[in-house]
Formats: structure tokens, C-alpha cells, sequence
């Protein structure tokens, strides 16, 4: 299984960091947005499937959390918190009548490695990325935290302001539909 997006990047961001971020310090929060920028744009992609919506997005939970940064309590991660912000810009985004859309293989190829293996490995991102399209946002968005990006089910949980066992729930069916769509095979979703 290929590492998860967090465990790549690791938790990093120290104290000193975020304290400096919110005494106003732009640096230590341009520091905070590069490093957790990655994952903020794969979970707006995955929900939004529109790069110019994604960007355009994307600039609004960014200036929320610039504005907001000095009443960050601490009482989740940074990393939850700015989840979140991006999270629920994504929906309120969905709720003004755009739709995610499926994404193409010509968006999936740039990303794919040259290769022997490079013919299937795109062939495997293209199915993913279509089974992924076939959920519901609220089951994507849960997929996407918790087995793309490395979110433990409680921190996801706080992402998408439910309990524990609904995210639990919707990662259960959503599974079910991506091991379906994907042949039954975990592999696929696995190799992702």
C-alpha cells in the first residue's frame, strides 16, 4: 500500500510555528498553508472535480484561516482545523448548484509515472478516480480523509462535524461501492 499523504508529509508543524502564525507572524502561517496545501487541494479536488472551481475555493478557506488564525485554540490540530475550513467551503461551494464532475483520464495522466508500468498504473488511477466520483460527496469526503489522507477516524470525524459512528457508516458503504466498482478487488483501491 503506497503511504498516505500525511504520513508523507508528517505533522511538522511545531508549536513555535503555530504560535508565531497567531501573533500575526504571515511567514509561520505561509510555513502552516505550504505544508498542508497538498492535502487541502487533493480533498477540494476530489470533492469539487474542477480545477479552476478548486482554486477558486480554495482562496476562501485560506483567507478564513488567515483571518481567524489568532482565535485558533488548539482544542483540535492545525491540520483538523484547516481541514475543516476547506471541508465546508467545498460543500457550501457543492450547495450553490456545482456539481463534482468525473475526472478525466487526460487529468489523471499527469500525474502517472513513466514506465513499464505506467499503462496500468494509469488504468488504476482512472478506475479509482471514477469510483470515487460514483460516491456521494459526504462518503468521498470520508474516503478521501481517512484512506487518502491518513486522518485517524476521529479527526476525520471532527473534519466532517459528525460522530464517530456515522463517519464509520459512511466509510463502510463507500468501501463496499469501491471494492464493486473496482471488480471486488482491493488491489486496485489499495494501489491507488
Amino acid at each position: 500500500m503506497l503511504p498516505t499523504v500525511m504520513e508523507e508529509r508528517g505533522e511538522n508543524i511545531g508549536p513555535a510555528t503555530i504560535a508565531a502564525a497567531r501573533e500575526g507572524d504571515r511567514d509561520a502561517f505561509a510555513a502552516i498553508l505550504l505544508h498542508f496545501d497538498p492535502g487541502l487541494r487533493d480533498l477540494a479536488w476530489r470533492l469539487l472535480g474542477d480545477r479552476q472551481l478548486m482554486d477558486d475555493t480554495l482562496q476562501t478557506p485560506y483567507l478564513k484561516a488567515f483571518s481567524s488564525i489568532a482565535n485558533f485554540r488548539g482544542e483540535a490540530s492545525i491540520g483538523t482545523w484547516l481541514y475543516r475550513i476547506a471541508y465546508t467551503t467545498c460543500i457550501d461551494s457543492l450547495g450553490r448548484g456545482r456539481r463534482p464532475v468525473f475526472v478525466s483520464l487526460d487529468d489523471v495522466s499527469e500525474q502517472a509515472d513513466d514506465g513499464p508500468d505506467a499503462a496500468e498504473s494509469l488504468a488504476v488511477r482512472e478506475a479509482v478516480a471514477k469510483a470515487l466520483s460514483s460516491l456521494p460527496t459526504e462518503q468521498r469526503a470520508a474516503v478521501v480523509l481517512v484512506d487518502q489522507e491518513g486522518f485517524d477516524y476521529k479527526s476525520a470525524a471532527e473534519i466532517l462535524d459528525i460522530p464517530l459512528g456515522t463517519l464509520s457508516s459512511r466509510l463502510t458503504a463507500a468501501r463496499a461501492v469501491l471494492r464493486e466498482a473496482l471488480g471486488g478487488s482491493r488491489r486496485a483501491w489499495e494501489d491507488r
